[in-house]
């Protein structure tokens, strides 16, 4: 029999709302935000970074190196041997080969870490490697 109010109203009784395509644009709103998220990598130390007047702000993404004033060298967080340097800064550059390295030195610590810090990036393929330093002016 024909229900003659549901007809009258122009109504069916039952309205389905389909979630297939809102789960579909909620899904590529988050591979989009995902993919163009650029996670920035710490060294996980703090340093007192020496000062230098002609000190310059990179904006290029970079790749930090740690090195505390007991000469200890850190990378993403965590404590590597300088001899390690090479295959973690290899690793790096595999991802993004135009990225430069930065070293964050404690204005304490010994040079001859730091130079074998340098060496190291160098022989794993950085082209630009750098020593972080505070400006003169921003004390």
């Amino acid at each position: 029999m024909i229900n003659v109010r549901n007809t009258l109203r122009g109504g069916s009784g039952n309205v389905d709302i389909n979630m297939g395509p809102l789960v579909d644009m909620v899904f590529l709103l988050l591979i989009f935000f995902v993919v163009t998220t650029s996670f920035v990598k710490e060294t996980g130390i703090d340093v007192q970074r020496s000062t230098a007047a002609t000190a310059e702000v990179k904006t290029r993404g970079n790749i930090m190196l740690g090195l505390s004033a007991d000469g200890l060298v850190y990378y993403e967080g965590k404590r590597i041997d300088v001899r390690s340097v090479r295959a973690h800064i290899e690793r790096a550059l595999a991802e993004d080969p135009e990225s430069g390295v930065v070293l964050v030195a404690d204005k304490d610590c010994v040079t001859g870490v730091v130079v074998q810090a340098m060496d190291q990036c160098r022989l794993a393929g950085a082209k630009n490697v750098s020593l972080a330093a505070k400006r003169l002016d921003s004390q």
